[in-house]
């Protein structure tokens, strides 16, 4: 049987390399020279879960029990445990490092793959924190200190050994001698990287099935800077549609008739947080899977279709495993459909985007809510401030609940010009910006590629100071990376806190900060550093939120550095109160 020093071995092997064919050969000559049981496993281990992805088995033990368990078993200082986590920036390898230098650790066995994986399980159906430590101690008890390392980055979610699931899937078809394209399509339909490596070891990949509740991978768009950007990628008039960008979460609805839920841009299920949309969705009352968007929505009144609303407003359901009538009839939300995956039996990714709205269209048609197209440029709208994206007809008896699933409109621009006329209308409604999507492409789950393009411009720019800062992670694991920053209050000259940036400077740049800031460091909190507050930067940032985390009671969505500011001084850094006025032109625009 396949041992856990086999596999911790070939972990560590594919973390020493840089070279992409390099670790599909690694982990190729494992599978083949491993039981196909094990070799299952290995490759569910190396897409970095502990179960199969479309299982909703999770372990539910943290970082701090885990750091507990090791500390016990190592007899190691808080000191020394800390040392070891900020050398590295993960618990794995701060674990193997502790455990080995510890005297007191001896491990009480050797373990096998199988064995590991049924005391993972042990662990997830256990109750209670106290139950889930116990058996993680007696797991790691067995493991020599690389076993250990591997052991606990699984369980963390934490393994970053350079091993994408892709790059699984490709030593699966290098060891099985199967073609890539349809091992990767088996995972994706099956939610499994274990089962698709026993069906290709088969020759039996035709058989993997699609699997509803089973999330897919999204498709992600390319950002461009301006409308004359677009025109290069898409030179030919009518080649792309246009949809708004709105300002929500992005969603994946799963129904079957009988049961719907919704599940995160990660993957993960948020149904408990929009019980109403699941109601709402049961209304299709077929089997799909729809990409789409959650939004905040106000209704205005029974004859108007409403509006989105900005994110600070949705932020209130977000994460929530229940939520309240009242907080339902406060912040009533709408899912916005803008493309289909699987329909009538069929998952229809492969096919071009136009044939795939055509299909959303009849989905929608036969719910009895009619959306008409929305077509660009609108040279005839007569208010386009007054008008309004959707305008459903009233549905009747048991149909869909106006204002909760809605289909995207689309529209089209010949030019640049009515490019960023669309924008501005786009801006109007209160969304952030327009989706560019190639007419003739396919949906490519995971994918990032310049079929779909987003066009979003930043609300402003501010100048602020950093206040404080934090160790990153992974090969920023040793450098001072994510910086807390201020703006002032102008009346009493406070510095306020109001948001955190990691983003935007180079690694070299990043590196000179980090001995600027142990220079200037005010107090040493371990991971984290209050600092001098001298340093201008400037951030730019979607918008403005109302917030209780920061001092100032605003916080920055999505902040990012633009540059240092070594020409100005703390003293001309932006003020709360410039801050406040931003958050309401933000919501002037909305309204």
């Amino acid at each position: 049987m396949g041992s856990m020093q086999d596999f911790a071995k070939l972990c560590q092997l594919v973390s020493l390399t840089t070279k992409k064919l390099e670790k599909v050969s690694l982990v190729a000559g494992y599978f083949l020279a491993h039981e196909l049981q094990d070799s299952a496993l290995a490759a569910l281990f190396l897409s970095g879960r502990p179960f199969p992805a479309y299982e909703e088995t999770t372990l539910q033990i943290g970082g701090t029990s885990l750091w507990r368990v090791v500390a016990k078993l190592s007899l190691a200082t808080d000191s020394a445990m800390s040392a070891a986590y900020r050398k590295y920036g993960d618990l794995g390898s701060a674990t193997e490092e502790v455990l080995s230098s510890s005297k007191a650790f001896q491990p009480s066995g050797r373990l096998t793959l199988q064995e590991f994986e049924r005391t993972l399980r042990r662990m997830a159906s256990a109750r209670g924190a106290a139950e889930k430590s116990k058996i993680a101690t007696g797991l790691l008890a067995q493991c020599a200190p690389l076993e250990a390392k591997y052991a606990v980055k699984l369980m963390t979610g934490d393994m970053r050994i350079g091993l994408r699931e892709s790059l699984v899937e490709e030593a699966i078809a290098k060891a099985c001698k199967e073609d890539y394209g349809a091992v990767r399509r088996a995972n994706m339909l099956l939610g499994d990287i274990a089962t698709t490596l026993v069906l290709a070891s088969q020759d039996r990949l035709a058989e993997a099935k699609m699997r509803l509740f089973h999330p897919i991978g999204m498709m992600l768009a390319s950002p461009i800077d301006n409308a004359a950007e677009a025109f290069e990628y898409f030179p030919e008039a009518g080649r792309f549609q246009l949809e708004d960008k709105y300002d929500g979460i992005r969603a994946q609805a799963h129904c079957d008739g009988k049961v719907a839920r919704i599940f995160s841009r990660t993957l993960d299920e948020i149904s408990a947080s929009f019980p109403e949309l699941c109601a709402a969705l049961l209304a299709i009352g077929e089997e799909v899977i729809l990409d789409g968007e959650i939004v905040a929505w106000h209704r205005s009144s029974p004859e108007a279709s409403g509006r989105a609303l900005p994110f600070s407003d949705l932020q209130q359901r977000i994460g929530r495993k229940s939520v309240t009538a009242e907080l339902v009839q406060r912040v009533p939300v709408a899912f916005i459909a803008f493309d289909v995956l699987y329909a009538e039996g069929d998952l229809v990714i492969d096919r071009p985007l136009h044939q795939r709205r055509l299909l959303l269209q009849e989905i929608f048609s036969r719910l009895g809510v009619v959306h008409p197209e929305f077509f660009l440029p609108a040279a005839e709208a007569e208010d386009l401030k007054q008008s309004s994206l959707f305008e459903p007809q009233q549905p009747s008896g048991d149909r869909l609940p106006l204002a909760q699933v809605l289909l995207a409109a689309v529209g089209a621009a010949s030019s640049p010009a009515e490019l960023d006329q669309a924008f501005d209308q786009a801006q109007l409604r209160g969304n952030e910006g327009l989706m560019l999507k190639d007419v003739g492409s396919q949906y490519s789950p995971g994918s990032r590629g310049k079929a779909w393009l987003k066009l979003k411009r930043e609300l402003a720019t501010l100048d602020v100071v950093v206040t404080a800062v934090e160790y990153g992670h992974g090969k920023r694991a040793r450098l001072l990376s994510d910086y807390t920053f201020a703006v002032r209050d102008t009346a009493g000259g406070e510095l306020l806190n109001v948001g955190k940036a990691y983003s935007g400077l180079t690694d070299k740049e990043i590196a000179e900060l980090t001995k600027y800031f142990l220079a200037h460091t005010i107090t040493d909190e371990g991971s984290r550093r209050q600092v001098e507050p001298m340093l201008v930067i400037e951030v730019a940032f979607n918008n403005v939120m109302e917030s209780d985390r920061h001092a100032s009671g605003y916080a920055l969505r999505f902040p990012r550095i633009l540059r240092v500011r070594t020409d100005k001084t703390p003293a001309e850094i932006d003020t709360v109160e410039r801050v406040r006025e931003l958050f309401q032109t933000q919501h002037k625009r909305a309204a």
